[in-house]
């Protein structure tokens, strides 16, 4: 394995002299010293070598791990290594062995302030003692009201009403569901189709995937899923010769007015990954994009959903992505970074006149929907001690003077003649491999580990998104031993 960015040991404190007797004896000693811290840290290496493989042994015989084709990690030359993780420090994962590694996308893009964080630590331990859950029907609880008014602030209250669940895609269904239902409940029951970007990805539950457009992960459901509009993406990698990035943006959204203009009186809503197009390849657009399909929606009726679920929470520069853009959502969908990693929570923010379209004497004009762990105590707690982090540290500017190093630190792979498309949106940093081969992100995978890092390219794409508190060293590194590893599995 490469051992990088470590700091060395000091060197040992001279001892007095000492006579020649002693020191024979204590030669004497050292050497049966040696032979015995020898053989113990023989003996300690191969239990935990030992365990390590026990972990990973029992893993692959019980769990069904997630988006992974399990017979990879079977055993042979080309195998996926699958890394038993014994604790987590600051931006550190560590196995079993005392290997590290430097987890620079955040675990699938949640964790924001470093794992086993002090700070969030110590309120989780204060509301175990209080209250662990209870359920949201019928009851509420100081976290959750708490959470919902600092996130309707960070809107100027335009978002002023919550609706809680625990994961990315749920939150996604949740949008869908209330769209619909809104115009239902205002007499507009025809809107009932949904518009989603090309290569768009908003969760594998079943509506979510619906409203998804990649083929990896939709095409075996297919059978399953409700039929949705698809309209270009904004991706300014699309840009002609000549164009430029808002030019892109202009063309994606005049795609969307003409889908308009033939169906908005049958589309409930459209929904967007703001700036930043994740899992189709770290697709970035300009901000322009957001503000032409906010208008649209109002010129024609259609709600507009934003699932910020990895972009929001600072990581494409601001807190909420759409700020950028100068617009607020009909709904936006937030989890992944919105507990710090800690526990799964996600939400849907939306507007005064959605809520007020549910609000009646009547049940059945409800929004009845529910999960069993809905606004849960702990993981409101984590998102308020996320969100105390942000303020009391300033992230949001701090994040662009370190923004500014990771992208000096990166600045030959955006030379690199094998490298195109190089990009930066806030924390997020992305570039495309030339001429990769098929299994390109299999090998820098398992490639990266040696160099103590925790990367997971997109087909050919290498992303970084990485925690909001690397230092300087690690910084270096990071960039250091992304160049060698995309030089060891590129030039192979």
């Amino acid at each position: 394995m490469t051992r990088c960015w470590r700091t060395p040991p000091s060197a040992s404190r001279r001892s007095a002299p000492r006579s020649r007797a002693a020191k024979a004896c204590n030669r004497s000693s050292t050497s049966a010293s040696r032979v015995g811290s020898w053989a113990s840290n023989i003996i300690g290496a191969v239990l935990k070598a030992e365990k390590q493989s026990g972990w990973v042994e029992r893993s692959l015989r019980s769990v069904w791990h997630p988006c992974t084709q399990m017979q990879h990690h079977a055993s042979g030359n080309n195998s996926v290594p699958l890394i038993p993780v014994s604790h987590g420090r600051g931006a550190w994962l560590y196995d079993h062995e005392g290997r590290r590694y430097l987890d620079a996308i955040s675990s699938w893009w949640v964790n924001l302030f470093g794992h086993a964080n002090p700070r969030i630590n110590a309120e989780l331990k204060d509301q175990l003692d209080r209250l662990e859950h209870a359920m949201l029907a019928g009851f509420t609880h100081a976290p959750v009201v708490e959470l919902s008014e600092k996130l309707s602030a960070l809107t100027g209250g335009v978002l002023g009403h919550s609706f809680y669940a625990s994961d990315g895609a749920s939150a996604v269904e949740i949008a869908l569901k209330m769209s619909f239902h809104a115009w239902r409940n205002s007499g507009k029951s025809e809107k009932q189709e949904f518009v989603c970007l090309k290569g768009s990805y908003h969760g594998e539950t079943i509506g979510a995937l619906a409203v998804t457009d990649v083929a990896l992960f939709k095409d075996a459901y297919g059978p399953l899923l409700r039929a949705s509009q698809t309209v270009m993406s904004p991706d300014f990698r699309q840009a002609f010769e000549g164009e430029s990035a808002e030019d892109v943006a202009r063309r994606a959204a005049a795609d969307v007015e003409q889908l308009f203009q033939q169906k908005a009186d049958k589309i409930a809503a459209i929904i967007i990954e703001p700036l930043v197009q994740c899992a189709t390849g770290m697709a970035m657009h300009d901000p322009l994009y957001l503000s032409l399909v906010r208008a649209l929606c109002d010129r024609y009726q259609v709600h507009l959903i934003l699932d910020e679920i990895a972009v929001g929470c600072g990581r494409t520069g601001t807190f909420f992505a759409c700020e950028q853009a100068g617009i607020w959502p009909d709904f936006v969908c937030l989890s992944k970074g919105i507990s710090g990693g800690y526990l799964p929570l996600s939400l849907v923010m939306t507007r005064e006149d959605i809520y007020q379209a549910f609000y009646s004497t009547d049940v059945r004009r409800g929004f009845l929907h529910s999960h069993s762990y809905t606004g849960n105590p702990l993981a409101c707690r984590a998102a308020l001690a996320t969100l105390a982090i942000f303020e009391e540290d300033d992230v949001l500017v701090a994040n662009r003077a370190r923004a500014a190093k990771i992208t000096r630190a990166l600045a030959p792979l955006a030379q690199h003649e094998r490298v195109k498309h190089f990009r930066q949106q806030g924390m997020i940093w992305a570039f495309d491999a030339v001429d990769a081969a098929p299994d390109f992100s299999r090998r820098f995978f398992s490639t990266a580990l040696e160099h103590e890092l925790l990367m997971r390219p997109i087909g050919s794409t290498v992303y970084l998104m990485p925690p909001y508190i690397l230092d300087d060293e690690e910084i270096a590194g990071l960039g250091q031993q992304t160049l060698a590893v995309f030089n060891t599995v590129i030039g192979a």
